[in-house]
């Protein structure tokens, strides 16, 4: 198992980067972690750590694609950056995951440029976890990737959500919900009216019908289906909520579960290979929770789930 990690991505890189390998080598994490970076920085660290050298193998990147720049522009610039090496790694067979708290962008066109979609899949999305009240999680997609969606992409994302939901979360026989501003069918917009019978006859999922936002962290459904627009807005939500309970000094396990570095970052759904984007202020626990999750995407083979979910 190959794992490869973008050193040089992220506000806090590549020392934070460092301390999350060092958390997940002490795990005895099976992965080699392949660093993609600046060598001269890497290095030093990784001495200072005491990474042993067995367990790792550094990549030299001597460009960096900064958070503010154009995606598709820099990926094109800069091929010697850590993101298009990465890249290269991955859809060459070398590295069997990748990760990265870098630019965003840049790591959504490059996964699309350098990988292709599963076939069957109409456009990939990506997701977020959501804490449920009673102690659960849930996961939400799309969250940004797709502002405007057809019924048939929400169709897809909830067969997604599904078999991440049972493989990645370990709920068995998640419950599918679309996101709605009632319960009863027939009610929302054209994008809901529509997708609702194609969720109802999907014979991949468990579909229970429409949810509205007040469901959401409430134990209703296991995956909760929407366009990236609507998704989005839910994410920065549930961000400020953490915010505001840090600001309040509120003392809560519920809203701890709010911190996006409890679940270190998320996965680009519906391509070849797991691609996970994380957040640009990520430190050691989000690294750690990373790499975590590219091992379990791994070992339980969640994209050869995926890929026979749409064959059949």
């Amino acid at each position: 198992m190959n794992i490869g990690l973008d050193m040089m991505g992220g506000d806090f890189s590549p020392l934070e980067a460092v301390k999350g390998i060092q958390l997940y080598l002490r795990e005895a994490g099976p992965a080699t972690l392949w660093l993609i970076g600046d060598e001269g920085q890497i290095g030093p660290l990784l001495q200072e750590h005491r990474i042993p050298a067995a367990s790792v193998r550094v990549v030299h990147a001597d460009q960096i694609i900064d958070m503010n720049e154009h995606p598709t522009r820099a990926l094109k610039e800069k091929p010697q950056s850590s993101i298009a090496i990465g890249f290269h790694l991955l859809a060459s067979g070398k590295m069997d995951a990748f990760i990265s708290a870098g630019n965003t962008g840049a790591m959504l066109v490059g996964a699309l440029y350098s990988l292709k979609p599963i076939e069957g899949i109409h456009r990939p999305t990506i997701s977020t976890v959501i804490p449920k009240e009673n102690g659960g999680t849930g996961v939400l997609l799309d969250v940004g990737l797709n502002a405007d969606c057809k019924p048939e992409n929400l169709n897809q994302f909830a067969i997604l959500g599904s078999l991440y939901a049972s493989c990645i979360l370990g709920i068995e026989e998640p419950r599918v919900g679309l996101l709605n501003i009632g319960e009863e069918e027939g009610k929302g917009n054209i994008l809901a009216q529509a997708a609702y019978p194609l969720l109802a006859a999907n014979p991949h999922i468990r579909f229970i019908g429409n949810i509205e936002g007040r469901d959401l962290l409430l134990d209703k459904a296991d995956v909760m289906v929407c366009e990236g627009f609507t998704g989005n807005i839910i994410l920065k939500l549930a961000e400020s909520l953490f915010d505001i309970s840090l600001r309040h000094r509120i003392e809560s396990e519920y809203f701890d579960r709010f911190d996006f570095e409890y679940y270190g970052g998320t996965p680009l759904l519906g391509v070849t290979k797991p691609v996970i984007i994380g957040h640009g202020i990520s430190r050691e626990r989000s690294f750690l929770n990373m790499l975590r999750l590219a091992q379990k995407m791994l070992e339980t083979d969640l994209l050869g789930k995926m890929r026979e979910s749409f064959l059949s």
